[in-house]
């Protein structure tokens, strides 16, 4: 196969690829730490991370290593038997999680299923709501992922836009709001589906102590805390999971993106015995759920964000970045805001021609909600290398 140019490339991907998305027009072939290089051999700093599932950089030397030794000895076995791989994971990720037991899957829509189930068949066989009349409370503005009965709970018209009928047993509130969570609450809650911050949502940061009363309300009424922390956990707002910063412990929690090292699709849902407890044998599964790859390239995406101490470097560099994205004097921009290195940049303007720019000067980045630029590096980045990006920004925004 010989080499394709930038243009090319995207002239084929265009033609044979289905257009369910917009990206911008770089075609990625090289990644290295926050850096990224084109087919045509320019170079990028990433400030995506791919949505955060490269909290440890672009093929990190210590989780390659790994992935190259696991393929050659194993990959799968489906979970008709067991791996070597698998306990080892599920033990390291109940101890960083403080939770008892882990039920792991591929993708993080497919874990927030697994938790959807869960926390249902909780209610039934535990609590004693009725059968089916159970419902979950979830938030406008949440992203948990694209499938039907996900989407079915978005405000967000687009992700709905022909795609019913829908799935029943959810009640949507506004977020950020502790009255409207009360009022929702009656005999047939089965629990709370919650981002600690909302990301897609546009870096939406709830009030201090709102996780906090969250979690007392739940406890309270005999319901379930479900955190998604798919985005921000592992490091990304500069603590291990967004929950640590109000100390709001939930009853399940959701991971993945960086649990996979950038390198493998790899989720998880973690929770109690009395609730993943519900779950027989044939009760759910997945074929790739847990296979050995993945668990042995997992552990090492831990062991890297500990070792590195990469949630304190989030914290202090996103403190950093923030400080000096607040200098920039521009009617356009309305607000940063963020926490650690999940920033937000709203502006006043659509985003997109700004990532778009920005592109251009060597900065990849995108726009969400449509008037937030998001900036989220990998959490490997160095502070010479913030400086480095905010001098492209400012350049953008002087423009």
């Amino acid at each position: 196969m010989g080499k394709f140019t930038s243009e090319e490339l995207l002239k084929m991907n265009d033609k044979y690829g289905a257009h369910n998305y917009h990206p911008l027009p770089v075609v990625i072939e090289k990644g290295e730490g926050v850096w990224v290089w084109d087919v045509d051999g320019k170079k990028y700093m990433d400030m995506l991370s791919a949505y955060s599932a490269l909290n440890q950089g672009h093929c990190h030397p210590d989780i390659v290593n790994v992935a190259k030794e696991q393929v050659g000895k194993l990959t799968l076995t489906s979970r008709a038997f067991h791996n070597d791989k698998l306990p080892l994971f599920l033990k390291k990720i109940c101890e960083v999680t403080g939770m008892e037991m882990a039920l792991p899957m591929n993708t993080g829509a497919e874990a927030v299923e697994t938790a959807i189930k869960a926390a249902r068949k909780w209610a039934y066989t535990k609590k004693g709501i009725q059968k089916y009349n159970g419902e979950i409370i979830v938030f406008e503005n949440n992203f948990h992922g694209r499938t039907i009965t996900i989407v079915s709970f978005s405000s967000e018209k687009q992700y709905k836009d022909g795609f019913g009928p829908f799935t029943e047993g959810f009640k949507l509130i506004p977020y950020n709001d502790i009255n409207a969570l009360k009022e929702a609450i009656n005999e047939n809650t089965i629990g709370v589906l919650m981002e600690p911050i909302q990301g897609e949502g546009g870096i939406i940061i709830p009030e201090k102590g709102y996780l906090k009363k969250v979690k007392e309300i739940c406890k309270k009424n005999n319901i379930l805390f479900i955190l998604d922390e798919i985005q921000t956990g592992l490091g990304r707002t500069g603590k291990m999971f967004a929950w640590q910063w109000e100390d709001a412990k939930p009853d399940m929690i959701i991971l993945g993106k960086a649990l996979g090292g950038g390198i493998v699709p790899i989720s998880v849902v973690c929770s109690s015995n009395d609730i993943l407890g519900v779950f027989k044998p044939g009760d759910h599964g997945s074929t790739f759920g847990g296979n050995p790859f993945a668990c042995a390239i997992a552990l090492k995406a831990i062991e890297v964000i500990e070792k590195y101490k990469l949630p304190e470097r989030a914290a202090r560099l996103g403190e950093y970045f923030m400080k000096k994205l607040r200098t920039l004097k521009n009617p356009v921009i309305k607000e940063v805001r963020g926490r650690g290195l999940l920033i937000g940049m709203e502006l006043k303007e659509p985003a997109r021609k700004f990532a778009e720019e920005l592109k251009e000067e060597g900065l990849l980045c995108k726009e969400t909600h449509d008037f937030v630029l998001r900036f989220a590096p990998p959490l490997v980045i160095k502070e010479d290398e913030i400086d480095w990006a905010f001098e492209k920004i400012k350049k953008v925004f002087e423009k």
